[in-house]
């Protein structure tokens, strides 16, 4: 048994602050805790019951161990409250702030000896908490109405800020990503990314990890940890503090240091370990991987029918180390047969304005092994491409074998074919450069064992 077992997957919660009104952080955190199938236990000495649930006055009435206790009490409670937690539990989640991040590093390190000795693991403070849909867990202390949770899923999300780690979520949501975990971790006074990379190795629910960091307390852990878990599942990392302003942001954030920003990319690019460098390329990458499994080589081929579309996904190719080779002059005398001859038969493939929904399958059926992924570009304010066009595409990625990603432009039915695409596993991007870049991640992933 993993010792983050019960942290994600408890059969019991103890929750210290909990609160009978959504409008205090304890009760937005009872009510997301009331799906749990597991026992739950809350404690406040002003209430026999909370939300149809029997309440406790203190620790010590809780009438058996926990998995899993939460703390939503102000900072200077927390240190006793965990000494009543000796015996009694083997994760703590403290959500309360006002600690190293305003100074408090005392009362910090206070808690982390008490965790030490007492010999449970600690997540926090100055954090978020988690989530996993698989198990119906949510400790957030956002409402659903505030926060729209995504779907079960494969991906898991690893942010040291509840604010990204929110963001990221949301995105997700707005993706069709589904979720296999979401954890913020915050001051990380003791778990931190190294622990989680460690336990998502060996988490069947999770095949892609996505992780915010903004500083790094055990350098030689980060790099072994996050080696071991990108050899095994798609790991990509957001590192933020890279500047002097932002390492002092970081550290007014969590109270870590961020340290040299060019150490922490020159090891993570020593070691192979995959760096994005903004969120827009960590939403899009991660929205790759939770849709398609990944590929190897570098070859690319662009159907567009606009020619400047084209341009733009061959530029960011070029930009993202792929390749867009010419067609092989056997398939081009092939698709001329196929297509009018105004039809540009190169790489990019341009369809024209005079498109039909069939001619993207077409052309897919032509050059299909000659090429290790497909980029598919439809601006559908010409008469030639349909709502059909979605499911032509989708049966065609069924026996396609290669990754395939697609950018549909804006117009009226562009809603309904994004829908039947990614309903099919085809991840749909507002732009040219995002698909390519969804691709790239599809690609450089392809060494990972599946």
């Amino acid at each position: 048994m993993n010792a983050l077992d019960p942290l994600f997957a408890p059969r019991s919660i103890a929750l210290i602050g909990a609160s009978h009104s959504e409008m205090k952080l304890g009760g937005v955190v009872m009510k997301n805790l009331l799906g749990f199938n597991g026992m739950l236990y809350p404690v406040n000495p002003k209430y026999d019951e909370l939300m149809g649930v029997k309440a406790f006055a203190e620790v010590s009435d809780i009438p058996q161990p926990v998995d899993l206790a939460l703390i939503l009490r102000p900072a200077q409670e927390v240190p006793g409250i965990l000494k009543e937690f000796r015996g009694k539990a083997k994760c703590v989640i403290v959500m309360s702030s006002g600690f190293a991040e305003v100074g408090e590093t005392g009362l910090q390190d206070e808690v982390r000896r008490i965790g030490e000795e007492a010999g449970f693991r600690i997540v926090g403070p100055n954090c978020m908490g988690l989530y996993n849909p698989h198990r119906k867990l949510d400790t957030f202390f956002l409402p659903p109405s505030r926060l729209h949770r995504p779907k079960r899923g494969n991906v898991a999300v690893i942010s040291q800020s509840g604010a990204i780690l929110s963001c990221l979520l949301g995105a997700m949501k707005e993706a069709r990503a589904g979720v296999s975990k979401a954890i913020g971790y915050g001051n990380a006074v003791d778990v931190a990314e190294s622990d989680l990379f460690e336990y998502l190795v060996g988490d069947d629910k999770t095949e892609v990890v996505v992780s915010y960091v903004e500083s790094v307390r055990d350098g030689r852990r980060f790099v072994q940890s996050a080696r071991e878990l990108s050899e095994r599942k798609p790991l990509l990392v957001l590192k933020s503090g890279k500047g002097a302003s932002g390492q002092a942001a970081a550290f007014s954030h969590t109270g870590r240091l961020a340290g040299r920003y060019e150490v922490f990319h020159s090891i993570a690019a020593q070691w192979g370990i995959r760096e994005v460098a903004d969120f827009d390329e960590l939403l899009d990458a991660a929205k790759a991987l939770a849709y398609q499994r990944p590929s190897a080589g570098g070859r690319v081929c662009i159907i567009t029918n606009g020619g400047g579309s084209g341009v733009l996904a061959a530029d960011e190719c070029m930009r993202q180390g792929l390749q867009v080779p010419s067609i092989a002059e056997e398939i081009r005398d092939r698709l001329h047969h196929l297509f009018p001859d105004f039809f540009v038969v190169n790489n990019p493939v341009d369809l024209t304005a005079q498109v039909k929904d069939k001619d993207y399958v077409a052309a897919l059926g032509e050059l299909r092994d000659e090429y290790d992924g497909f980029v598919i570009i439809a601006l559908p304010n010409v008469f030639g491409i349909t709502e059909n066009l979605g499911a032509l595409l989708a049966s065609a990625k069924a026996g396609l074998g290669r990754p395939i990603v697609a950018h549909i432009a804006e117009s009226g039915i562009t809603g309904k074919i994004r829908n039947l695409l990614e309903r099919a596993g085809i991840p749909v991007y507002a732009s040219p450069e995002r698909a390519v870049r969804g691709l790239k991640a599809l690609l450089s992933h392809g060494r990972v064992a599946k």
